[in-house]
């Protein structure tokens, strides 16, 4: 078997009143909560792909903001490692109330709410990139290079 590493893609997004876009979801038959996340389509550029996954997942105009890191998660569950790219963002407009097929819901919700949902986090990697971001850790979207071929 070959060893596939998964990129994905994942934003910050706070509101005016200090709560953070948290996604609710249904994942491997469990319903867990998660940042605006998921994988990178063949010849999607990354910060098209954050936006397309945001919108997907809550209804939500995002526009990227800053670069947070690179995080690397090896999924207990399953095995997979995942590569998350973690940006932070502004949520701009509610577009629509239709989402993604496995999205429950969107929530607003505070960093403490987010801690107490314990093991209903979809990662540890939720809390860290938040934490992060509260921390002022910010590069700029152009350290991500996207080249057409």
């Amino acid at each position: 078997m070959t060893w596939t590493p998964h990129a994905t893609v994942a934003v910050v997004v706070e509101d005016e009143l200090g709560r953070f876009l948290i996604v609710e979801e249904r994942s491997n038959g469990r319903i867990v909560f998660n940042q605006p996340a998921g994988h990178i389509e063949e010849d999607e550029a990354i910060l098209d792909a954050v936006r397309r996954e945001a919108l997907e997942e809550t209804g939500w105009e995002i526009e990227p903001e800053h670069f947070l890191g690179l995080y690397t998660y090896k999924a207990p569950a399953n095995g997979v490692t995942y590569y998350r790219f973690c940006f932070s963002g502004k949520a701009r407009k509610r577009i629509t109330e239709e989402l993604d097929t496995g999205i429950i819901a969107a929530h607003w919700l505070s960093l403490e709410d987010i801690r107490e949902l314990g093991d209903r986090l979809r990662s540890p990697l939720i809390v860290k990139c938040i934490e992060d971001y509260r921390q002022g850790r910010c590069y700029p979207l152009d350290v991500i290079a996207h080249s057409q071929t």
